[in-house]
């Protein structure tokens, strides 16, 4: 072959490489070498390529063309959770090829198959060559979830820049509904409202909703108190005519700019007729620039009313997504936004204590699910329930009675600040789940010795608990119990494990991933229920299974991995499988609500690119690994 046709060979392998990872990220001299000494290689439909007869693997294949399944040799009751499909531009079997021994998989082409190989020489050579493909190699989900974050912290990156900059038109700024009055309104009525209301001025508009005059709590002094105004005159006698207004199209800049130049604190935003839309003050160019965690937990920490409160619930999302946009992982994430959702539901129940009388009870306030796991998303309901002591000079009935009438009116508030009151009645403002430590540890041991499918349910979510608030010792008590008849029930446990390989990673024999046969939601997983729930289970069933108190997923399978004899290679692989479902969760749930959409989990696979497709088949190859453990663990 001519030298120019080789080059060209060269050059149509390097293009087609460079479209996936790590070739895409791979130093020139170090692909032009391996473009320089593949060769390609044809299995025809049906043909068995790779398989444990085969003897010690001589070769790499980069996919090319076609389809191939990997199928793990032995045990046939293993076949379900030891299949796989390779697409174009995965590699294999790298392991195999590193060590220099025989295939513990059977590679079979499911169509015809036209592959790159490299001798193992070539590939000894590449690994000394290139860092990223070497990395690629030795830390295969690593990597890949490397790139993929880096890739998120661009698009975020982008919409924070959109969304944070003094470019950001004023109608994405105004974050209420404007509170006007007319002209006429009373300067007593005026007042009240301000008040009642927590707000620190008032527009006063016309009978066409056009601003004619402000007033501010700094008029209150010098224009009524001083001069001694009748507070039962007009508004429009004390007011500042003339407030300054700007268009709904006019950016955050022009505000400040409008501020600086008159020395005004507000600008009013009013749409092309000249009506009221919005007010932008001095604050809110300021949480523009920046959503620091200090300045978040001040406003928690020293909130009086519930309106303040939900201004912080939205200040934790922005700054959540700014953490996404500097590329912080998931753990860390979702960790960060249960902490200040914790200080947030601290906050309302200490300002729903002034109006509750629960002196003389011990008691604590307890969180279930994603909450009790340091787990939560932007899309999260309550979770909740109480725990207390009654001991035998109370009353019961009355107790509950009135701890009930206190998680009420907390859960009503934590629903105002963006809490939903879950569907599911899990909540402790329902006498079930609002139990001293005795009924508690009475419920969890029917559970237990009674592993109905109910029974499994509840454990998925209840088990999963931590206390926010109140007698901490309660909630340690109860999960010393909690552990004690767990540990002395194998059977629950072999039950539970059942339980949960019920449900299996949605991945395909011939295509690549299983989607939703739903009509509402066509082609897509559920990554909630089919992704994150598959480690969380897991992890759950390990801890019980070996007295490990933390409820975290990831500080689950770091704790129980030594003593169930897992790698550290394995245990990294399964936290970086988990903490990247986790974050096309956050990813998907922040473009959905950007898009005015309630937010949800579910993706379209044909929607994620080459880098986000091939490490999504990796995670749930990861939990199929976690099942396989619980198989054989439990023999199911």
């Amino acid at each position: 072959m001519s030298n120019s046709a080789t080059q060209m060979l060269v050059s149509a392998t390097i293009e087609f490489l460079q479209t996936y990872p790590p070739f895409d990220r791979m130093e020139p001299e170090s692909l032009e070498f391996l473009a320089e000494h593949v060769k390609l290689a044809y299995f025809p439909k049906n043909s068995e390529m790779i398989s444990a007869h085969s003897g010690v693997v001589h070769s790499l294949y980069i996919l090319q063309r076609g389809k191939v399944n990997a199928r793990q040799a032995g045990d046939v009751s293993l076949v379900e959770y030891s299949s796989m499909t390779l697409g174009p531009g995965e590699c294999f079997p790298i392991g195999t090829v590193m060590a220099q021994r025989a295939s513990t998989n059977t590679y079979t082409a499911l169509e015809d198959v036209f592959c790159y190989e490299l001798t193992a020489d070539d590939f000894f050579v590449l690994m000394q060559k290139s860092m990223a493909f070497n990395l690629f190699c030795t830390q295969y989900i690593a990597s890949l979830l490397s790139q993929s974050r880096q890739q998120l912290q661009s698009q975020f990156s982008q919409r924070v820049a959109e969304q944070q900059t003094m470019n950001s038109p004023l109608s994405s700024i105004i974050k209420r509904e404007p509170i006007a009055v007319s002209r006429d309104t009373p300067i007593q009525q005026v007042v009240e409202i301000m008040a009642a209301g927590n707000i620190g001025s008032m527009i006063i508009v016309d009978d066409d909703k056009r601003p004619v005059g402000i007033f501010t709590q700094s008029d209150v002094l010098k224009r009524i108190v001083l001069p001694k105004t009748s507070m039962e005159n007009p508004i429009h006698s004390v007011m500042s005519p003339g407030p300054h207004t700007l268009s709904l199209a006019a950016n955050a800049y022009d505000a400040a700019l409008a501020m600086a130049m008159h020395g005004v604190r507000h600008v009013l935003a009013v749409d092309d007729g000249g009506r009221l839309k919005g007010v932008v003050s001095e604050r809110d160019l300021f949480a523009l620039q920046r959503v620091g965690l200090r300045q978040i937990r001040h406003t928690i920490d020293t909130a009086t009313t519930i309106d303040m409160l939900l201004q912080a619930s939205h200040d934790v999302r922005q700054l959540s997504l700014n953490l996404l946009a500097q590329g912080v992982g998931a753990e860390q994430i979702t960790q960060f936004i249960s902490a200040l959702n914790d200080t947030l539901t601290r906050r309302i129940i200490q300002l729903n204590l002034d109006h509750h009388d629960l002196f003389g009870i011990d008691w604590a306030w307890l969180s279930f699910g994603s909450e009790g796991r340091d787990e939560q998303t932007f899309s999260t309901d309550q979770d909740n329930g109480i725990i207390y002591l009654c001991t035998d000079i109370m009353d019961r009935e009355q107790t509950q009675l009135r701890l009930l009438e206190f998680a009420r009116d907390v859960n009503a508030d934590l629903d105002r600040c963006g809490f939903p009151l879950c569907s599911g009645k899990i909540m402790a403002s329902v006498p079930e789940l609002c139990l001293t430590l005795d009924e508690w540890e009475e419920k969890i041991g029917h559970w237990v010795r009674t592993p109905e499918p109910h029974a499994l349910l509840n454990a998925t979510i209840f088990f999963d608990f931590r206390p926010l608030f109140g007698k901490f010792n309660l909630a340690d008590r109860l999960r010393l119990s909690l552990l004690r008849q767990t540990r002395g029930n194998p059977l629950f446990l072999r039950m539970l494990a059942a339980n949960a390989l019920n449900v299996m990673p949605p991945l395909g024999k011939i295509r690549d991933f299983v989607t939703d046969a739903d009509p509402q939601h066509p082609g897509t997983i559920d990554l909630k229920k089919f992704g994150a729930r598959l480690f969380i289970d897991a992890a759950r069933i390990f801890a019980m299974a070996h007295d490990v108190s933390a409820t975290n997923t990831v500080q689950r399978l770091k704790l129980t991995a030594a003593v169930m004899n897992i790698s550290p290679e394995d245990t990294s692989a399964s936290i970086d499988a988990f903490n990247f479902i986790q974050l096309m969760r956050l990813r998907h749930q922040d473009f959905e609500r950007s898009q005015g959409r309630a937010p949800n989990n579910l993706i379209c696979p044909d929607d994620l690119n080459e880098v986000e497709r091939r490490i999504l088949k990796e995670a749930f190859r990861q939990a199929r690994k976690l099942q396989r453990r619980l198989k054989l663990d439990y023999q199911l």
